[in-house]
């Protein structure tokens, strides 16, 4: 016979559930940045970069075809913006249900104030502040309540 406790509380969530990792998109023109990113974000386990645009366009139909629990984009990509991306976001309503970051080497003030009319609450200097979106994840995981 198994020993349970007695108070034990029954799961909200199947094992299935509570075990699969938060989908990630990934916009990053920039391999190295890219790997490093993906590399980071996969490690605890609690993410997966389920997918990963290098362009916009690229990532608004992989926003179209695939659901993701957190988006990070980059302002300046080789062919165009990444505005776009945050727009649809905020189009579909996204914006308040996905977690939403901006990882840039643009990080100035105009372009934070842009992003925040998109809805972005997450918007980080990728020079200085690389780990910071990876512990914005990590508190976004466990704000769901999956362990990181």
């Amino acid at each position: 016979m198994a020993n349970h406790p007695m108070s034990r509380e029954p799961d909200t969530l199947s094992d299935e559930t509570r075990a699969a990792p938060l989908r990630v998109l990934l916009i990053e023109d920039s391999p190295l940045i890219r790997r490093s990113l993906v590399e980071a974000i996969d490690a605890s386990g609690a993410f997966q970069v389920a997918a990963w645009a290098d362009t916009a366009d690229a990532a608004i139909a992989l926003l179209g075809d695939e659901q993701f629990d957190a988006v990070i984009v980059d302002l300046q990509l080789k062919h165009g913006s990444g505005v776009p991306v945050l727009a649809r976001l905020q189009r579909d309503g996204l914006i308040d249900t996905t977690f939403a970051a901006v990882l840039t080497n643009h990080a100035l003030p105009a372009y934070r104030a842009r992003c925040e009319q998109y809805g972005v609450r997450h918007f980080y200097d990728k020079s200085f502040e690389f780990d910071r979106v990876i512990d914005a994840l990590h508190d976004y995981a466990r704000a769901r309540g999956r362990p990181v």
